[in-house]
């Protein structure tokens, strides 16, 4: 590896390291607390990226109940008001996202945080994809709005 190479900018979400026990350079993703000891390149499009969303479901949503209720009657502007609530506690630092889907999101996907796992184009509905695949890693979407309900949206890998 030339010393070009170690200037190169790292991907979004991932940091240069020490190991203490070999005094090796590895590379910490910060968002999966993963390591590896080659640098990691940038995808140019990914086939595949992971994210977390918190989704708040309204009257009109395709199915208007949840884990946390099971007759949903909010309007959408109420669910949009909701959503638009937790994202600026995300964005203030004052919660996180995980623990905020964990409580409110009205997907089965709170139990993990609002993960749900890596996935390809065609797999998700349009809006929600369209916006999930333009983020960066640990950027945080506006609220999109799809059949399912409104959603925030936070790529993490």
């Amino acid at each position: 590896m030339s010393s070009q190479d170690n200037e190169a900018p790292l991907p979004e979400g991932w940091e240069m390291r020490t190991s203490r026990s070999t005094g090796m350079t590895y590379f910490l993703n910060m968002y999966t607390k993963k390591s590896q000891w080659e640098r990691p390149e940038a995808p140019a499009d990914p086939g595949e990226i992971r994210c977390s969303h918190l989704l708040v479901k309204h009257a009109e949503s395709r199915r208007p109940s949840s884990w946390r209720e099971e007759n949903i009657t909010r309007t959408k502007e109420e669910a949009l008001e909701l959503l638009k609530g937790y994202r600026k506690q995300i964005v203030a630092n004052d919660a996180s996202f995980s623990d905020l889907a964990s409580k409110y999101s009205d997907c089965s996907s709170a139990k993990r945080g609002g993960d749900l796992g890596l996935f390809g184009r065609g797999q998700m509905q349009a809006p929600f994809e369209e916006e999930a695949f333009k983020l960066k890693i640990g950027q945080l979407s506006r609220p999109v709005e799809t059949d399912s309900g409104v959603h925030i949206i936070v790529r993490t890998a």
